[in-house]
């Protein structure tokens, strides 16, 4: 679901930058439902698909897997039946949705920065810039983590390391996303800044009182 919602911002800055002057007549708020309920709705069919053809699995190996939760492929390592072809069907699907989305935000990205290159004034192009790049930032960090997961080669596959990178992928993106797009509200920055500045003034300070009280 949150793979298919960056999707769909992909599409309302391309839609935001590239056509603004429709921008209200192709996303409007009968839109903006219809698609984020598509994109939750989808995360929804997608979950229940693989919970129903994974606990459908005969287990030859015990039910314990290293990890934080049950996750797909850890699973399938404990399958001891050719059932289990059903699921690696589905997988192959939905690589092949994720990439399409994946195709969908490169093109929209491109009509998006060859759009902003024309613009005459600096000032538009620095805002349309900053206009995107919470939103490839976040997206960066989620698909970085997820390629690594699942196609990492086998030699360096360790039980430590698939439970770094799933908490990468899973906890991290969704955390850092209020932080991130909150990063072009002014009173943030400013008390983010006092926040630095105090720290940094109390780092300096502290070797200066040590000395003193030595």
């Amino acid at each position: 679901a949150e793979y298919s919602i960056l999707t769909i911002m992909a599409y309302d800055r391309y839609v935001a930058i590239c056509k603004p002057l429709h921008y209200g007549t192709l996303l409007g708020s009968r839109a903006c439902a219809s698609m984020a309920a598509a994109a939750w709705g989808t995360g929804l069919l997608y979950s229940l698909l693989h919970t129903a053809n994974t606990f459908s699995l005969p287990l030859c190996q015990g039910n314990a897997i290293n990890q934080f939760f049950c996750e797909i492929p850890q699973i399938l390592k404990l399958s001891c039946s050719k059932s289990y072809l059903r699921e690696v069907e589905l997988i192959v699907v939905s690589v092949l949705v994720f990439f399409g989305c994946f195709v969908f935000i490169v093109v929209s990205y491109v009509q998006i920065f060859r759009a902003v290159l024309r613009m005459p004034s600096e000032q538009g192009r620095h805002k349309a810039f900053s206009t995107c790049l919470p939103h490839l930032a976040v997206l960066s960090l989620l698909v970085s983590s997820a390629f690594f997961s699942y196609l990492k080669p086998p030699s360096l596959s360790s039980p430590y390391l698939d439970l770094v990178v799933s908490f990468l992928y899973s906890v991290i993106p969704p955390t850092l996303n209020p932080v991130i797009y909150s990063m072009r509200n002014q009173e943030l920055k400013d008390a983010l800044w006092k926040l630095m500045t105090k720290c940094i003034w109390k780092a300096m300070n502290c070797p200066s009182l040590s000395i003193r009280d030595s």
